[in-house]
């Protein structure tokens, strides 16, 4: 065989090995992205754990804002009160009486996948602390 051609041929097999990984990467980043709002979507409006509690439901922009604030770290969460208190204060109009949502298990699940949200960032700093140990 061609020792140009041999040459090329590693070169496109590793370029096809970087694409795939680069592809791979990017899809679980968009998954990701993709969920955490889903989850947020399913729990907040879906299973009714908005008027459970007391609270309007949310939409689009709501959803996304309320993940990103569970899922980020302090300096986004100010970042994102910034964003609602300067910037579009007109959020918090209408009113709301908050209360202790009934004890169902359609309530419980709710709960559980905000939970699940609100502790991912923080299992994976655990993790990061125990690596540096």
């Amino acid at each position: 065989m061609n020792p140009l051609l041999r040459l090329l041929l590693r070169v496109a097999g590793i370029g096809a090995l970087v694409a795939g990984g680069v592809t791979v990467v990017g899809a679980a980043l968009l998954g990701a992205m993709l969920l955490g709002p889903l989850l947020f979507w399913i729990a907040w409006n879906v299973l009714d754990l908005a008027s459970s509690v007391g609270l309007p439901e949310l939409g689009f922009w709501g959803i996304v804002l309320a993940t990103l604030f569970l899922v980020i770290g302090w300096f986004g969460k100010v970042v994102i009160t910034a964003v609602v208190f300067l910037v579009e204060p007109s959020w918090f109009d209408g009113a709301a009486r908050v209360h202790w949502p009934e004890p169902t298990f359609r309530n419980f699940v709710a709960i559980a996948l905000l939970a699940l949200l609100a502790s991912r960032p923080h299992a994976h700093a655990q993790r990061a602390r125990r690596d540096k140990r």
